[in-house]
C-alpha cells in the first residue's frame, strides 16, 4: 500500500509542473523557441538523464557543452543549470523518496547545512574571480583522480560497504559539514559540484555503497539547486532571458528523464553503478580536454591537480573511517 502511494508525490509535482508549462507556452505562443534552443533539448536530455543516475548533476554535461562548444556566457549556463535542476532534479529526488529507494538521512542533512552557507559564499566573493576553462579543467581532472581510485578500491575481491555511516560521532558532523562547505562553493560555479564532491568523501572514506551514495547525493543537489535557483532569480535578479527561454523549452523533458535516470540506476548492480560513473568521469575529462585543447601551463595544472587528487583520494581510502574506528 505504502509503494502504491509514495510515488504520487513525483506525479503530482510532475502534472503540477506541466499543465503549467503547457498553460504559459500556448497562451504566449512560445513554441517557437524550440527553433532557437533545440540544441538545449538535445543537451539536456542526456544530461537530466545523468542527473538523476549519478553523483553527477546535469550541469556536468550542460556547462561544458553550453561554454566551451556552443560559446554560451558561463553566467547563463551556470543560471541555467540551476533552474532546469530544480525541475529535473526536484523529480528524481521526489522519485526516490516516493519508492524509497535508500539513501543516507545524515550524510544530506549536515552536507546540506555546509552547502547552503558554501553556496552563498561562493556566488558572491568566488564566482567573480573564476575562469571558466581553468574551472573546468581543474573540475575534470579532479574527478578523474576521484574515479581512477575508487575503481581501484572496487578491484578488491573483498571491499565492505555499508549502507549509514557506522558509529557517527561529532567529527563526522564537522567533516561533512566542511565537505559541503567546499561542495557548495564548487556549485556556485558550475550549478552542480557538491553532489559529486561529498559522494567522493561517502565511497572511499566512510566506504558508503553507490546504490546508496547516488541517490543521497541527488536529494543533497536538488536542495542545492533550488537555493541556487532563489539565489540568481529572486535575490541577485541576474537571471538571463537566454536562460529563461531554454529553460522554457527544456522543462517537460527534464521532468521525464531525470526521475528514468533515477528509476533505472535503483534496479543496477552496485558495481554496475561504479562502472556507469567510470565511464562519465572518463568521457568529461577526455571531453574537456578535447574542446578546451589546453596549453602547456594548462596541461600542467590538470596534472597536478590530477596527482594532488589522486594522493589526497588515496590517503582518504588508507585511513577510512571504518578502519579507523575497527
Amino acid at each position: 500500500m505504502r509503494k502504491i502511494k509514495l510515488p504520487w508525490l513525483y506525479i503530482c509535482f510532475f502534472l503540477i509542473v506541466i499543465s503549467n508549462w503547457t498553460y504559459y507556452m500556448i497562451s504566449t505562443d512560445s513554441f517557437h523557441l524550440y527553433l532557437k534552443h533545440y540544441y538545449a533539448v538535445i543537451t539536456m536530455i542526456f544530461g537530466s538523464f545523468i542527473a538523476g543516475s549519478s553523483p553527477e548533476g546535469s550541469a556536468a554535461i550542460a556547462y561544458p557543452v553550453f561554454t566551451l562548444l556552443l560559446k554560451i556566457s558561463p553566467a547563463i549556463a551556470r543560471n541555467f543549470a540551476f533552474a532546469i535542476q530544480s525541475i529535473g532534479m526536484t523529480c528524481a529526488s521526489l522519485l526516490i523518496i516516493g519508492l524509497v529507494i535508500k539513501v543516507e538521512w545524515t550524510y544530506i542533512r549536515y552536507v546540506t547545512i555546509g552547502g547552503v552557507f558554501g553556496l552563498i559564499f561562493g556566488t558572491y566573493y568566488i564566482v567573480p574571480l573564476i575562469s571558466p576553462p581553468l574551472a573546468k579543467l581543474f573540475f575534470v581532472s579532479l574527478w578523474l583522480s576521484f574515479g581512477l581510485v575508487l575503481w581501484n578500491e572496487n578491484r578488491k575481491p573483498k571491499r565492505e560497504v555499508f549502507d549509514a555511516i557506522q558509529n557517527f560521532t561529532r567529527s563526522d558532523m564537522v567533516r561533512l559539514i566542511f565537505f559541503g562547505l567546499i561542495g557548495g562553493m564548487i556549485s556556485s560555479i558550475f550549478g552542480t559540484g557538491i553532489n559529486i564532491f561529498t559522494f567522493c568523501l561517502m565511497t572511499i572514506y566512510y566506504q558508503i555503497n553507490e546504490k546508496v551514495a547516488v541517490p543521497s547525493s541527488v536529494i543533497i543537489m536538488t536542495i542545492e539547486t533550488l537555493l541556487g535557483f532563489f539565489v540568481h532569480a529572486g535575490v541577485i535578479g541576474d537571471f538571463q532571458r537566454d536562460a529563461f527561454e531554454m529553460w522554457l523549452v527544456c522543462i517537460p523533458f527534464v521532468a521525464v528523464f531525470a526521475p528514468l535516470g533515477a528509476f533505472v540506476i535503483s534496479k543496477v548492480p552496485r558495481k554496475g553503478v561504479a562502472t556507469f560513473l567510470y565511464i562519465i568521469l572518463v568521457i568529461q575529462f577526455f571531453g574537456a580536454m578535447w574542446v578546451i585543447r589546453p596549453n602547456w601551463v594548462q596541461a600542467l595544472m590538470c596534472l597536478g591537480v590530477l596527482i594532488a587528487g589522486l594522493s589526497t583520494f588515496f590517503y582518504l581510502s588508507r585511513m577510512s573511517r571504518v578502519k579507523a574506528v575497527a
